[in-house]
């Protein structure tokens, strides 16, 4: 066996693939699903067909691709089904991922909640295309051969997809400005002041919370500045012995939320010009293994 074709190289390999398959799928979970696919059938070719592969690091990109864009078709049916709200899953920023799966996934733009959200809106292929290309660089050639299309046809994808993530993130906030927002959000939050709270939401700020049918969430969005903040305002009557800290996420300031030790629920707001315009709140126990 080749130096290239050694289970070290390949492993190392595990660790770009486990932060595209984020980027494209959301969850940690079925970015590992994907992974392991890739693997499988890495390992099912005979020596001969692995021999003839010059590049072993190109054909799993290009494998866990693919895989991805099958289960990102898949997962629309899927989340029609969900309970209530579906949020992309939170990656913590603090914590060494020392033996995590996600392997230290760069904590920038491309992991934010805000993003994210973003691409759940796009095609399948626009979202692969503009992953593949808008974050990792690979040329539309090889992008081509992933989604089936021609190379013209993928640079339409790439570029439909840009101009809808520039237009929907348009007048999105600096890191300094989100993150005195949050910390004005938090104090707000932490002494019932409404009227301090509503005059930081944006008049249409939209709150998401995704408890995914195992714990309490608001069902549907909850829209309005007012409605927003007395909804937040309400939380601790209902979890009073609930603990809130500040966690540095992908998005810039978040909140980390615990009721007993235990993860219960992780804050991250989207926030364009000088106002909050959204609230995303992951209550889903299986999106918050990382928090432990």
């Amino acid at each position: 066996m080749t130096d290239e074709l050694d289970p070290r190289v390949l492993d190392a390999e595990r660790r770009q693939l486990m932060g595209l398959a984020y980027r494209m799928l959301g969850t940690i979970a079925d970015a590992e699903d994907a992974v392991q696919e890739t693997y499988t059938r890495w390992y099912r070719m005979t020596d001969a067909e692995r021999d003839a592969i010059s590049s072993p690091g190109a054909w799993l990109t290009r494998v866990a691709s693919r895989v991805c864009l099958d289960m990102l078709t898949s997962a629309r049916a899927r989340r029609e089904r969900y309970v209530g709200d579906w949020l992309p899953e939170p990656v913590p920023g603090e914590s060494p991922f020392a033996a995590d799966p996600l392997e230290r996934v760069t904590l920038d733009d491309s992991v934010s909640t805000a993003l994210l959200v973003v691409l759940e809106s796009l095609t399948p292929a626009e979202r692969v295309a503009f992953v593949l290309h808008d974050v990792f660089g690979m040329p539309f050639a090889e992008i081509a051969e992933t989604v089936g299309r021609s190379v013209e046809a993928t640079r339409q994808l790439a570029s439909q997809a840009r101009r809808h993530v520039r237009e929907r993130r348009a007048g999105a906030a600096s890191r300094t400005v989100h993150d005195a927002l949050a910390q004005a959000f938090a104090a707000a939050c932490t002494t019932g002041d409404l009227t301090g709270l509503v005059a930081i939401l944006d008049p249409d700020v939209v709150l998401h919370s995704d408890g995914g049918g195992f714990v309490s969430a608001a069902r549907r969005p909850v829209e309005g500045a007012d409605r927003v903040a007395r909804f937040l305002l309400g939380l601790p009557r209902l979890e009073p012995d609930a603990q809130i800290a500040p966690a540095l996420t992908a998005d810039g300031l978040g909140f980390y939320v615990t009721l007993h030790g235990a993860p219960n629920s992780v804050i991250t707001l989207g926030v364009t010009g000088d106002r909050i315009t959204n609230v995303w709140i992951v209550r889903n126990p299986e999106k918050l293994t990382l928090w432990n």
